[in-house]
């Protein structure tokens, strides 16, 4: 993806040169956009779902009493120092554990990219207005370029990283049950 700043001059304004050509990229994006939020939202209740059972097995009312109305990053963060507890609790590395916690932060961040993108103010070669940055400098305002494919690489981000939060939670079962005398 690709980042574009332009100054911001008196009024919060959006070049569209045609339209028409913006409209038929949106058309196109917006079926991505869809699943991008659908896997996203499967995602993080996975990672709900695995932070309750390591609260407990018997049920997960005391783990949800705990995520009701966090957000995925604290999640992520709750979830990353339960791990390093037991990794270091039971003296094991888990293979892939640092790139999990990295894909999952990653994978937060282009989903909200996503999510509060300015999607009425997507130019004609997809950039869309994603922020105001404010600073010493003066404001300008950003602009990134979700391609067909850039999408599709954060749904396929997405994908990969649930599927790695339930390889690492087998291996740490596994690793659970070795310990277990």
């Amino acid at each position: 993806m690709k980042l574009k700043k332009k100054i911001f001059e008196q009024h919060l304004y959006h070049e569209i040169d045609d339209e028409e050509k913006a409209e038929e990229y949106l058309d196109r994006s917006l079926p991505l956009i869809g699943l991008i939020v659908m896997y996203f939202n499967g995602l993080e209740k996975s990672l709900d779902r695995i932070i309750c059972e390591i609260f407990t097995d018997r049920s997960d009312s005391t783990g949800l009493i705990v995520l009701h109305k966090m957000s995925y990053a604290t999640k992520v963060d709750l979830f990353k120092r339960f791990s390093e507890d037991f990794h270091f609790g039971c003296d094991i590395k888990i293979e892939g554990y640092q790139e999990l916690i990295a894909n999952l932060r990653e994978s937060g961040r282009l989903r909200n990219l996503v999510v509060h993108a300015d999607w009425e103010n997507t130019d004609d070669d997809g950039y869309t207005y994603v922020n105001l940055k404010i600073s010493s400098n003066g404001m300008e305002q950003e602009y990134m370029q979700f391609s067909e494919d850039s999408l599709k690489e954060i749904i396929d981000l997405i994908t990969t990283t649930r599927h790695g939060l339930h390889e690492y939670w087998e291996k740490r079962n596994r690793e659970l049950y070795k310990q277990t005398p």
